[in-house]
């Protein structure tokens, strides 16, 4: 989930803001966020520098259009909407916050996208410990900065084999953070936006 642990001046100056959808059917329309210190919002510049190394990158052979995301962590769903916007089939939102759930609920409604989304109010490895029929092209993972699960989280993921020949993970991370994603990951590429870094990869 997009949360915890920037400067309060951080979260004060989101709160002044709406968070926008920056291309695609939906592009200049806002979603609400937490307006509280638990919450994070992905930055819109960070959102947007994602998607433009996903169509645009020469590495990864993704298309958005009619592809299948699996948005972890999700938070209010700012990373999945953006991907139903730009085209995407369908969108899986998995967070255990029932605040950030209702919150989501609501951005589905107001944008009329109910019908290519599914939400589970659940944490991350009691969803992955499920039947889960569905095979993912791009898998957007956006943990607290501290979670111990986000390891196991792939592991769970390359085990199951729910991606697709094409796909890609994607991990917003505090750039000071120390993972080792080894056993479930090739890092294919990382870049730094201020304190987070993102970093993309492929299941092995």
């Amino acid at each position: 989930m997009e949360r915890r642990f920037l400067p309060k001046r951080y979260w004060l100056e989101s709160n002044k803001k709406k968070m926008r959808i920056i291309s695609g059917k939906l592009k200049g329309r806002t979603i609400n966020f937490l307006k509280n210190e638990k919450t994070r919002p992905l930055k819109d510049s960070v959102k947007e520098n994602i998607f433009n190394i996903l169509i645009h990158s020469n590495i990864f052979s993704i298309e958005i259009p009619k592809s299948k995301i699996l948005d972890m962590y999700s938070g209010v769903g700012s990373f999945g909407i953006e991907g139903i916007s730009r085209g995407a089939e369908k969108v899986i939102f998995v967070e255990q916050d029932l605040s950030a759930v209702n919150t989501l609920k609501k951005n589905l409604s107001k944008l009329s996208i109910k019908n290519n989304a599914e939400i589970y109010n659940s944490k991350t490895n009691d969803f992955l410990s499920k039947n889960i029929k569905d095979k993912f092209n791009i898998f957007f993972f956006d943990p607290p900065y501290a979670d111990l699960n986000l390891v196991n989280d792939l592991k769970l993921i390359k085990d199951k084999k729910i991606y697709e020949i094409n796909h890609v993970a994607i991990i917003h991370r505090e750039k000071k953070t120390l993972d080792d994603f080894k056993e479930s990951l090739k890092i294919i590429e990382t870049k730094e936006y201020g304190r987070s870094k993102i970093i993309f990869g492929r299941f092995i």
